[in-house]
């Protein structure tokens, strides 16, 4: 009887080490400001994210953050969150080094969710690379932000259609996508899509990459916001034939914009242009290069 259990106990072991696929990583932030600077009072991490501590590039006090996995991507199965938590006064920037790339999957998705805490008078500039999601791929991801007064996001989200010089365009198996900003005034944006091969549609098919940027806060005054507007505007329309985009005003207090590119160079200088007229027209502060490697 006592063989039988052990092996009756072996097999459940064996049976939830297979089910059990993918992995689980977290990542928590919390930031605080100590004199002019910002500094990172605490954190925690588990694979597959890898800590690296913030920079502070230029003189402005912002804490220049990495988020790096250098597992090279996500699996089906995978599920890997980011917490981070501004206190008053902050500014944090949140970037990665690569793409994030999604490998194909037979069933489960991999799944990323980032829950983002912005204090009074802090300002966040959340910037990672693109998503490239491989050919039955499996990819769902979350963005949930809360803004308290005062507060500023600029929070930039994109993603490639595929390995375009493999030939892999649009031809994942799932690609959901929600994002949430909510201000402290009531005020929210969302915006949710969920893409199969079957649903992109004739139009953003002949796109390559598609790309959000959410300009949001109570903290950025009408004058800043009408400035960016017209800046924002101007940069939609400096590569005519490769990128295509817009700008509108959301609920909340500020800015959307909606592009989509041919290449990933056309988006890369979208991405640049953009944020160097974000920075000077709300802090009057360049956009530093961040070097990737």
């Amino acid at each position: 009887m006592r063989i039988a259990a052990d092996n009756m106990s072996n097999a459940a072991s064996q049976a939830v080490r297979l089910d059990a696929v993918g992995r689980c990583g977290a990542a928590e932030y919390r930031f605080e400001r100590k004199g002019p600077r910002t500094i990172l009072a605490r954190s925690s991490c588990s694979s597959p994210w890898h800590y690296f501590p913030p920079s502070h590039l230029d003189d402005s006090g912002c804490a220049y953050t990495w988020l790096v996995n250098p597992s090279g991507g996500l699996v089906g199965g995978d599920h890997v969150t980011v917490a981070a938590e501004l206190r008053d006064d902050t500014h944090v920037v949140m970037t990665s080094p690569s793409a994030n790339r999604v490998y194909r999957s037979v069933s489960e998705p991999a799944v990323q969710d980032i829950r983002l805490s912005v204090g009074p008078g802090a300002r966040l500039e959340w910037l990672p690379e693109l998503t490239i999601p491989f050919a039955g791929s499996r990819f769902q991801q979350s963005i949930h932000v809360g803004l308290a007064p005062g507060a500023t996001l600029v929070l930039w989200d994109a993603m490639a259609s595929g390995r375009i010089a493999r030939g892999e365009r649009w031809v994942f198996a799932e690609y959901a996508n929600e994002i949430q900003i909510h201000c402290d005034s009531g005020g929210a944006v969302v915006e949710r899509f969920q893409l199969t091969p079957e649903t992109v549609g004739t139009v953003a098919v002949q796109w390559d990459y598609v790309a959000s940027l959410f300009v949001v806060g109570g903290g950025i005054s009408a004058d800043g916001a009408k400035r960016l507007h017209e800046r924002l505007g101007e940069v939609c329309d400096r590569q005519p034939g490769a990128l295509l985009g817009g700008v509108s005003e959301p609920a909340a207090p500020g800015l959307a914009v909606k592009v989509v590119a041919n290449s990933a160079h056309a988006l890369a200088r979208f991405q640049e242009a953009a944020w160097t007229a974000v920075r000077h027209c709300l802090w009057d502060l360049p956009a530093p290069a961040l070097r990737r490697y």
